[in-house]
C-alpha cells in the first residue's frame, strides 16, 4: 500500500515535470532497462541458438561415429522443431501465468541439461529422442522473450529492442562455429570424442544462465526495484498510454488472435522462410567442407566469417528499414536475397562460388528477421500477443523440420543437394511475394512501423 501511494505521488509529479525533464527521464529509464535486460537476454539467446544448432559442426565427426546417413541426420536435426512446435503455444501461455522470470529460467536450465546429455547418444534412435526432448525443453523461449520485451519497452521503442535481441542469432553463428571447430580438436582427451566435448562445453553455460535468470530478470516494471520510483512510474504510464492508443479492433482475446487471418498469413511467411534458414544452419559446415575441402577448424572459421557478414547486413537493413518505414518491403528483400543464394548454391559451377552463394542465404535470412518480427507485436497486445507471436514462431519451427530434412533426403536419394536448393529458392520467392502483399492489408493501416517505433527512441536518446 505504501509503495502504491509512492507511485501515485510520483505519477502526479511527472505531470509537473518540464518537457526537457520528461525527455531526460525517458532517456535514463529506457537506457537503464536496456542495460539491465538486453545483454542478459542476448546471452541467453546466443546459447539457446548454439545448443540447438551446434549439431551442424558436431556432425563433421558425429555422423560417422553414429553411422548416420544424410537423411537420418537431416531428420534428427529437423525433428527438434517438431518437439518445439508442439509445446510452443502452451509454453507461452504458461509464461504469462507463472511469470517470465521463473519460466525462462526453467527453459534455459532444462535445455542446457538435455543439450549436455547429447554427448551420451550412441544410436540413431537415441539421437532422435534427445533432439525431440531438446525441442520440448526450449519451446516457447523466443516468442516468450518477444512477449517479455513488450512488457518492458513501449511500442515505439520495441522494434529497436527486438532487433538488438535478435542479433544474438548471427552472433551465435559466429561464436558457435568458431568455438566448435576448436573444440572438435579435443578429440580423444579423457576418452571422449570431439563432438562429445562440444555438447559438454556448450551445454553447461545454459544451465548457469538459467540459474542466473532467477536473479537478473524481473516479471514487470511495477516490480523493478532496480528502477527509481520516478523511472518506474514513467515506464508504467508510458506502457499504459501505448495500450490505450491501440485500435479496438486489435484488442483480441488469445483464441481470436490464433484465428486472425493476418496472424496466419504471418505464420505462413515464417514457415516458408524457416526452410532455407534452418537448412543453412544445420548443413552449412558440411556443405562448406565438401565444396572447398577445408579442415575442421577452417570449416568452423569459414562459417563464422559468413555469420559476421550476416550481422553487418542485419544492422544495415534494419537501419534502412527504420529510415524508410517499410518493414514489409525490407523483410521481402531479405527473402529475395535468400532465393538468389539458394539458386547460386544449386547452379554455380565451382566450390568457392557455391560457398559465396550459400553466404547470401544467411545474409538474406538475417536481413529478413528484424523487420518481420515487428509486425505481430504491432498487431496484438497482452495475452493475445503471447498466443499470436507463439503461433507465428510455431510455424517457423514446423518449417524448420522440413528444411534440414529436405537437404538430407535429396543428398541420399539423388547424390546432390542441387534440387533441394532449387525448392528452397522457390519457397523464398513465395515468401517475398507475401511480404510485399501484406503491407496493403487493412489490419496494418494503424500498425506501427519500425520507423515509427524508432522515432521516440531517437527523441529520448537526444537532449535536443
Amino acid at each position: 500500500m505504501v509503495q502504491k501511494d509512492c507511485l501515485i505521488m510520483t505519477y502526479q509529479n511527472l505531470h509537473s515535470t518540464s518537457p526537457t525533464g520528461q525527455i531526460e527521464l525517458g532517456r535514463s529509464t529506457l537506457s537503464r532497462v536496456s542495460r539491465r535486460l538486453l545483454p542478459f537476454l542476448i546471452a541467453l539467446y546466443i546459447w539457446a541458438w548454439i545448443d540447438r544448432t551446434n549439431l551442424a559442426i558436431a556432425a563433421l565427426e558425429m555422423k560417422q561415429d553414429l553411422h548416420l546417413s544424410s537423411s537420418a541426420y537431416g531428420f534428427g536435426a529437423g525433428i527438434f522443431f517438431l518437439g518445439y512446435a508442439l509445446f510452443e503455444v502452451p509454453s507461452n501461455l504458461i509464461l504469462v501465468r507463472v511469470g517470465a522470470r521463473r519460466w525462462i529460467a526453467r527453459i534455459a536450465i532444462s535445455w542446457g541439461l538435455v543439450a549436455t546429455a547429447t554427448m551420451f547418444v550412441r544410436t540413431p534412435a537415441q539421437f532422435y529422442l534427445v533432439r525431440v526432448l531438446l525441442g520440448f525443453a526450449e519451446a516457447g523461449f523466443v516468442p516468450g522473450i518477444i512477449y517479455y520485451l513488450s512488457l518492458w519497452f513501449p511500442a515505439r521503442e520495441r522494434g529497436a529492442a527486438t532487433a538488438r535481441f535478435m542479433i544474438a542469432a548471427p552472433l551465435a553463428g559466429f561464436l558457435g562455429n568458431a568455438l566448435g571447430g576448436w573444440v572438435l580438436e579435443l578429440n580423444g582427451q579423457l576418452g571422449l570424442r570431439g563432438w562429445q566435448w562440444l555438447f559438454l562445453i556448450e551445454g553447461i553455460p545454459s544451465i548457469v544462465l538459467g540459474v542466473a535468470a532467477l536473479r537478473m530478470l524481473t516479471d514487470r516494471p511495477e516490480d523493478a526495484e532496480w528502477l527509481s520510483n520516478e523511472q518506474r512510474e514513467w515506464l508504467v504510464a508510458r506502457l499504459r498510454q501505448g495500450d490505450a492508443q491501440t485500435a479496438p479492433s486489435h484488442k483480441l482475446t488469445p483464441s481470436r488472435a490464433l484465428a486472425h487471418p493476418v496472424v496466419w498469413l504471418l505464420s505462413l511467411i515464417n514457415f516458408l522462410m524457416a526452410m532455407p534458414s534452418l537448412a543453412y544452419s544445420f548443413w552449412a559446415p558440411l556443405f562448406v567442407r565438401e565444396a572447398i575441402h577445408t579442415s575442421t577448424i577452417m570449416t568452423g572459421l569459414a562459417v563464422a566469417g559468413i555469420a559476421c557478414l550476416a550481422i553487418l547486413a542485419m544492422l544495415l537493413n534494419g537501419a534502412y528499414s527504420d529510415r524508410t518505414g517499410k518493414p514489409c518491403l525490407h523483410a521481402g528483400a531479405g527473402a529475395v536475397l535468400v532465393a538468389v543464394g539458394c539458386l547460386g548454391a544449386a547452379l554455380l559451377p565451382n566450390g568457392l562460388s557455391r560457398v559465396a552463394a550459400l553466404a547470401l542465404v544467411e545474409i538474406g535470412v538475417r536481413s529478413y528477421v528484424p523487420s518481420f518480427l515487428c509486425l505481430a507485436p504491432a498487431l496484438l497486445r497482452g495475452t493475445a500477443a503471447a498466443a499470436g507471436i507463439a503461433l507465428v514462431n510455431t510455424a517457423f519451427s514446423v518449417g524448420g523440420f522440413f528444411g534440414p530434412s529436405l537437404i538430407g533426403w535429396f543428398k541420399d536419394s539423388a547424390g546432390s543437394t542441387n534440387f533441394a536448393f532449387l525448392i528452397l529458392a522457390a519457397v523464398s520467392v513465395i515468401a517475398a511475394a507475401f511480404c510485399i502483399t501484406i503491407r496493403r492489408h487493412p489490419a496494418f493501416s494503424v500498425a506501427l512501423t519500425r520507423s515509427d517505433q524508432m522515432a521516440v527512441w531517437r527523441q529520448v536518446s537526444s537532449p535536443d
